[in-house]
């Protein structure tokens, strides 16, 4: 039987439709049906009484923050009510769910007949309420005890030849504390093997943004985006992956902003927002936010910002100094002439063809720009995926430098992420290429002298495990196959494991491709009460923003037999540490602060960190940028200079970007539906623009297999459904995780090794059922 073909079982990427129906695309986002699509799910997943009061704790001083997006909370009041989004209260249904998975059920269920569910299915399960262990060999998981796991785990790892066999995935939910603990842990074992979450979005940003400004974080606060006249969004959809920030555009816009919205789809929070908090917004009243769109091709926006930096760089030759903010230029930045003289010889005509945006707009948009200067750039994986995603964002940093928008009220970068503590979980040192500060620090602090050799990020971390120099996978949080590219070779790459470790909330398909054995370790979400000697911890995340703010949870645990994941780390560095290690674990895991403690006196800024952990609202880290100035070798800002390339694509390849749905978070499926863009009971869809589907005689509805053919390997997505949208010629999208599959291992942004998700060349053929 053809695998290919859908006759025989795919554990990896299951392939069966659900039942596609279509409606009109939304022209408007959130309002009353994101009020009714978030209390439905609440209710049924976690009861009326349980959802409610996790709601009313949520992203509130005092309470827990939303394990969804990193968007930050208001600085000052906060809505008593209801200070989260649908997409917020989805992903607190999704935790606070009272549906357990006891060892009764991996009993009843086989490995691979879990496998076999779509990852909608396999998250709907339920919490993990106990330790489990799949021995070598076996088709279902059994129990084990905690005090087993962390002895499986030593000796494991404690036979590998090398600690650099080992290989410790973070997700961005886990905690600072979490964060700090385990690559402490990772350290005084070995090695430097920290791939985490940020390797496959932000890392592009960081790498700009650090080469050009001195950090690898955006500069503004959320005030800013009141004082701002123009706000520029490339490559970000809020509406669907960080809807609070339409509440902030709203009200920069009302305050007089100008928005400008670059992206291949035109997303519908982008274009209209009703903020059900307020009159107009149940109303559908005042709904409007982008002024101009630009509906840019797949990688074209480096093309567009050069050709509007060079019709701003020929007003500002006409009228010198009136254009761009030359005495911020000649003290704050270097490379500034180079970079002009590069721009002159920019091809206006192959910008425009590049772009897929007319002159005419690319115009108006430069008009706008040209005598403003309070100008805030918000960006997300659109422009962090492709393989020039480090030049393209440095050319956002180019064009914020031009006029002088970096360190002044209502101006700045904004790479808005994804996961809630992504950005602190760098912070905590999770990272695979560790600074000498950073590792001087730790052993003047601990006493042992922390591996200097880089270690594995994640594509890197896949390679290894496929050709066997990677041997025990462990993972806190997350959903790493779904998550990560070409998923047939991560798949068998995870396989030639030895032992993988999924420490974890809730079922997903992580646990059931697995190496040769596995472990589920279930620990406390957010939204869970962490009891330690009569005392309700708290833990610490930070924001997009900078903002460090303590999170406590309110619900009683749906198992005594959860731990979190502070103490997980603490015991498993004390099982495979022992007697070696020079750090009390076990009193990081009797009172979250001592582990503070250790951090405010490893890392700059979190001085008094316990003090100001309390306060209301937390507090800010530094940020040169902010401050007015940059930390680099020159202490001064790096204009860049790059060059756009045209694809190379054959005449019936397309470019084909992935997505999420209206009903995922990252590799969370809470729903079948993506309302905004008419799509309802179907995930296996690909949109395509009108004239392309013309061209290869293929209508609404048929059903397609889609290739790749990166350097002579060919990957294959089987079983989408077409559907026309609005999306320009030459392009396509589909949502992750189930065109991963795509995404080839060797594809990656120069610099920063993200996988170019964004970026995808592929060709779309009838699918042809062969006979059994």
């Amino acid at each position: 039987m053809d695998e290919r073909n859908g006759y025989s079982p795919n554990p990896e990427n299951p392939e069966d439709f659900t039942g596609l129906r279509l409606s009109k695309v939304k022209t408007t986002a959130a309002g009353v049906p994101a009020v009714l699509s978030s209390f439905k799910m609440i209710i049924k997943e976690a009861g009326f009484f349980r959802g409610n009061k996790a709601l009313l704790n949520l992203n509130q001083k005092g309470g827990f923050d939303c394990p969804s997006c990193a968007w930050p909370d208001p600085d000052d009041e906060r809505s008593g009510i209801a200070e989260y989004c649908e997409n917020g209260a989805r992903a607190v249904a999704d935790e606070a769910t009272t549906k357990r998975l006891t060892a009764a059920f991996f009993a009843e269920n086989s490995v691979f007949d879990l496998s076999l569910l779509s990852d909608y299915e396999i998250g709907k399960k339920g919490r993990v309420a106990q330790p489990m262990y799949l021995p070598k060999g076996a088709t279902h998981y059994q129990p084990i005890s905690w005090k087993e796991s962390f002895e499986k785990i030593s000796e494991h790892l404690n036979r590998l030849d090398t600690p650099d066999e080992a290989v410790f995935y973070t997700s961005g939910r886990t905690s600072n504390e979490a964060a700090f603990l385990y690559q402490l842990f990772v350290r005084e074992y070995g090695t430097n093997n920290l791939p985490d979450c940020s390797n496959m979005c932000h890392e592009s940003s960081g790498v700009a943004l650090g080469e050009s400004l001195g950090i690898g974080k955006g500069s503004v606060k959320l005030e800013d985006f009141y004082e701002a006249e123009v706000i520029m969004i490339l490559g970000q959809n809020p509406g669907t992956n960080h809807p609070r920030m339409l509440s902030a555009l709203q009200k920069a816009k009302r305050n007089g902003a100008i928005i400008i919205s670059i992206n291949p789809l035109p997303e519908t929070g982008l274009m209209g927002f009703n903020n059900p908090q307020q009159l107009k917004g149940v109303l559908g009243i005042d709904a409007a936010l982008t002024d101009i769109f630009l509906q840019v091709k797949l990688n074209g926006d480096l093309a567009l910002l050069q050709a509007i930096e060079y019709l701003l760089l020929k007003e500002e030759m006409k009228y010198p100094r009136t254009v761009f903010d030359k005495d911020f230029i000649e003290k704050h930045t270097i490379d500034y002439d180079a970079f002009s003289r590069h721009i002159m010889q920019v091809d206006m005509d192959a910008c425009v063809e590049q772009s897929g945006i007319s002159l005419q707009q690319i115009k108006e948009t430069a008009d706008i720009l040209k005598d403003r200067d309070r100008i805030i750039a918000c960006w997300a994986m659109g422009l962090t995926q492709h393989k020039n995603a480090v030049d393209t964002i440095k050319e956002v940093v180019n064009l914020l430098l031009l006029k002088g928008s970096i360190g002044k009220p209502g101006s700045g970068t904004c790479p808005v992420r994804g996961h809630s503590n992504v950005q602190g979980d760098r912070t905590m040192g999770i990272y695979e290429k560790p600074s000498a500060k950073f590792l001087n620090a730790i052993e003047t602090q601990f006493g042992f002298k922390p591996p200097e050799k880089h270690g594995y990020d994640v594509v890197e971390s896949i390679v290894a495990m496929h050709e066997g120099k990677g041997k025990v996978f462990i993972a806190m949080g997350g959903n790493f196959l779904s998550a990560t590219p070409d998923t047939n070779y991560t798949a068998q790459a995870l396989r030639k494991c030895n032992l993988t470790v999924q420490i974890s909330t809730k079922l997903n398909r992580s646990h059931l491709i697995h190496g040769e054995e596995a472990l589920i370790l279930p620990c406390l979400g957010r939204s869970d009460k962490d009891m330690i000697n009569g005392i309700n911890q708290y833990v610490t995340c930070e924001n997009s923003m900078g903002v460090v703010q303590s999170s406590k949870g309110v619900l009683k645990p749906v198992s005594n037999k959860l731990l979190s994941e502070p103490v997980i780390v603490s015991r498993m560095a004390r099982a495979v540490l022992g007697n070696k290690s020079k750090i009390n674990w076990e009193a990081y895991a009797q009172h979250y602060d001592t582990i503070r403690n250790d951090i405010e006196k490893t890392i700059l800024g979190f001085e008094n960190y316990n003090e100001r952990a309390n306060q209301p609202g937390g507090f800010y880290l530094p940020n040169c940028n902010r401050e007015g100035w940059f930390d680099t070798l020159s202490g001064k800002a790096h204009f860049n200079i790059a060059t756009f390339e045209k694809p190379d694509l054959a005449a019936d390849e397309l470019m084909m970007m992935t997505i999420r749905s209206h009903d995922q978070f990252n590799t969370t499926i809470y729903g079948l539906n993506d309302r905004y863009r008419g799509i309802y009971n179907e995930r296996r869809v690909i949109f395509m623009n009108q004239k392309d589907m013309n061209n290869r005689g293929l209508k609404s509805g048929d059903v397609v297999d889609i290739y790749n053919n990166h350097n002579g390997v060919e990957r294959v997505a089987s079983h989408f459904i077409i559907v026309p949208f609005s999306i320009p010629q030459g392009c396509a999208a589909t949502y992750f995780p189930e065109t991963n599959i795509l995404v080839p291992i060797d594809s990656v942004a120069d610099k920063s090794n993200t996988p170019t998700s964004k970026m995808i060349v592929i060709k779309v053929k009838n699918h042809v059922s062969l006979p059994a």
